[in-house]
């Protein structure tokens, strides 16, 4: 077996196969648009309301009068004080079970309080985020016995910092190769190896640790001051210079399997599963960014003054602006009937959270780009040097770099790619997977023919039309309805292009990530127009016209994206990408890096390793 097929067996053992629920976004790439699935989408009863925004109210108060953002980025560092004033205020339990001594609130509360915290400080909703969302607190929610509740998750609500521990110098996205080892000893695991991007690993009391067991990939509880556990660097990075994260290393720790979370084996499970939720995180993080640049382009587009007019009345500037307040407008959409549907508990969302996150991190950064680009050389110049000579310190170009990252965090993009195009496909390899399995007979591959037939044969019918070709549907949407009638009828267009992608490369349909990744982003589209058009319609009782005119525009963008990913679709260079990847990487076109000069190699001086501490130095220094 290759590596490649190791992996994939390894992350189809530990991915969720069954649909006890239902789920939009997999109805959605079926080319079925249930919007009776999402609207009217489900509220919090009116107290929950009320405890969450007079939490965001004194949220707000404390960052406005004890958080120094540019601090923060200036000494790479959130001050211990501030750490101890959110945990007074429990923002390190904010959905932590009341119980457990959390705030007990909804993960809508949650979004938000992060929305807000990143628009001003990035690194420390990193900061919140990684503690409560891929850290200890999320897992045991899920997955925890009461044992272990009662022990651990006070402990973090009271604001003693969590992590979690995957990546290693040598496996990113690739389970099948995790090193670290958890041996059974008696009472105990004995941990050993190394992981590398711990996320407040540096700074954590406890930590979430994959390690591979007799049975495959586990997940542990680990106590950070545990004898044998070094952390031997704090890491440096390009944007969040506030974020506490090292590389870890594990000798001969001792674990009681008491802090074993769930069964031996169900580590990668427990991953996927908390992710469901857990990485909604990340589009709140990236509409507070948006919403942020929203402002700061309004207020410089009106001050600067350029040829007689004001630089935001020049349309190729106002063709930014447009883009920047529509796309901040739908990605809180996306986050909110995200949030929404994760506390409802109702649906399946573990298509829907995953296109929330690949499309808000995508999105994020063109806004966090155009943004830049709108305020020229103010916009590549640091706040404090602004400030330093006198003009308003706008961090323009810190945006750009700590939003860069969300297209790496939890998932890349081309990770999240083939993670959605799985679940989307998913109803074809049930029906069809023995039909277009290389491995199996031909009498097998009959039978799945058959069973293959009577399933399309009932389903390709159902995409030839529906509501999206009435104009008098979706009409209490009013203008909005036309986006949601193309969204129907584009629905059944992208599941007719799945099948065709399915026919024409059966098996091989896998490899072909640029053809899915283009299914995936046209889907992503539909579901933010989809989002939109209900807040939108929600909003509009209160704000009129307002809300509907951005959602329009909005709409109209994301419609000719798609339009242009399906062009794409069998229209592109794909092939002669791959080819011309392949010649490069055999070394055939070494000719192109003549006359440079490499600073990673080059020069005496390269050896000198960055400020920080040594490898021989544990800088571990946990907040209590």
């Amino acid at each position: 077996m290759t590596d490649y097929a190791k992996a994939r067996e390894v992350a189809e053992q530990a991915r969720e196969k069954e649909w006890s629920r239902p789920s939009f976004g997999k109805q959605l790439f079926l080319g079925n648009f249930r919007l009776d699935l999402v609207h009217p989408a489900p509220a919090l009863p009116e107290a929950e309301t009320k405890r969450g925004e007079e939490f965001l109210r004194t949220l707000r108060r404390f960052l406005e009068t004890q958080v120094d953002p540019a601090l923060i980025e200036r000494t790479s560092q959130v001050p211990d004080e501030v750490v101890k004033g959110l945990a007074e205020l429990g923002a390190f339990g904010i959905t932590t079970d009341e119980e457990y001594g959390g705030l007990g609130l909804s993960h809508l509360d949650y979004g938000r309080a992060l929305m807000l915290v990143g628009s001003y400080s990035p690194a420390l909703s990193t900061l919140l985020s990684a503690h409560q969302s891929i850290g200890v607190p999320q897992p045991l929610k899920q997955f925890g016995t009461p044992e272990q509740k009662q022990r651990f998750l006070p402990r973090c609500a009271k604001g003693e910092v969590s992590a979690f521990l995957l990546t290693e110098p040598d496996v990113g996205s690739d389970p099948a190769r995790l090193a670290t080892t958890a041996v059974r000893d008696g009472d105990d695991y004995v941990l050993n190896g190394v992981k590398l991007w711990t996320t407040n690993g540096v700074v954590a009391g406890l930590l979430v640790v994959m390690a591979r067991t007799g049975t495959g990939i586990s997940a542990f509880v680990v106590e950070a001051d545990s004898p044998g556990i070094t952390v031997e660097r704090r890491n440096a990075f390009m944007g969040l210079r506030g974020i506490e994260n090292g590389v870890t290393r594990f000798h001969d720790v001792r674990v009681p399997a008491a802090n074993l979370i769930g069964r031996e084996g169900q580590g990668l499970k427990i991953a996927l599963t908390t992710l469901n939720t857990g990485r909604l995180s990340l589009p709140a993080v990236c509409a507070g960014n948006a919403k942020w640049a929203v402002k700061i382009a309004r207020e410089w587009s009106n001050e600067r003054v350029q040829w007689g007019h004001r630089v935001g009345e020049h349309e190729a500037v106002a063709r930014k602006i447009a883009f920047i307040a529509g796309t901040a407008y739908a990605l809180e959409a996306v986050m909110d009937l995200s949030c929404r549907l994760a506390d409802d508990e109702s649906n399946d969302i573990r298509i829907e959270a995953a296109l929330a996150k690949l499309y808000a991190s995508e999105m994020a950064w063109r806004v966090a780009d155009e943004l830049v680009q709108i305020r020229g050389g103010r916009g590549y110049e640091t706040a404090a040097s602004l400030a330093a000579r006198g003009e308003r310190g706008v961090p323009a170009e810190q945006v750009l770099r700590d939003v860069r990252i969300n297209r790496i965090f939890e998932g890349s993009t081309e990770i999240m790619h083939l993670l959605i195009a799985r679940e989307a496909v998913d109803a074809h390899l049930t029906v069809a997977g023995e039909l277009i399995d290389p491995s199996l007979d031909n009498r097998t591959k009959a039978r799945a023919a058959v069973k293959a037939g009577g399933f399309y044969a009932r389903w390709l019918p159902t995409l030839v039309a529906g509501s999206g070709n009435r104009p008098g549907s979706y009409t209490e949407f009013g203008p909005l309805a036309q986006h949601l009638r193309y969204v129907e009828r584009t629905s059944r267009k992208l599941a007719r292009s799945t099948f065709y992608g399915m026919s024409r490369w059966q098996g091989k349909l896998e490899h072909r990530q640029g053809f899915l990744g283009r299914i995936v982003d046209v889907g992503a589209e539909l579901f933010a127009i989809t989002a939109t058009c209900i807040r939108a319609h929600e909003e509009s009782a209160d704000l009129g016209l307002r809300p509907v005119e951005i959602a329009d525009t909005f709409c109209h963008q994301a419609r000719l994206r798609a339009d242009a990913l399906f062009d794409r679709l069998w229209d592109n260079s794909d092939s002669r990408d791959v080819r011309l990847s392949r010649y490069l990487l055999q070394g055939r076109y070494t000719f192109l890096e003549e006359g440079i000069l490499d600073p990673s190699i080059e020069g005496p001086w390269i050896a000198a390793a960055e400020p920080g501490p040594s490898t021989a130095e544990n800088v571990h220094r946990p907040i209590h």
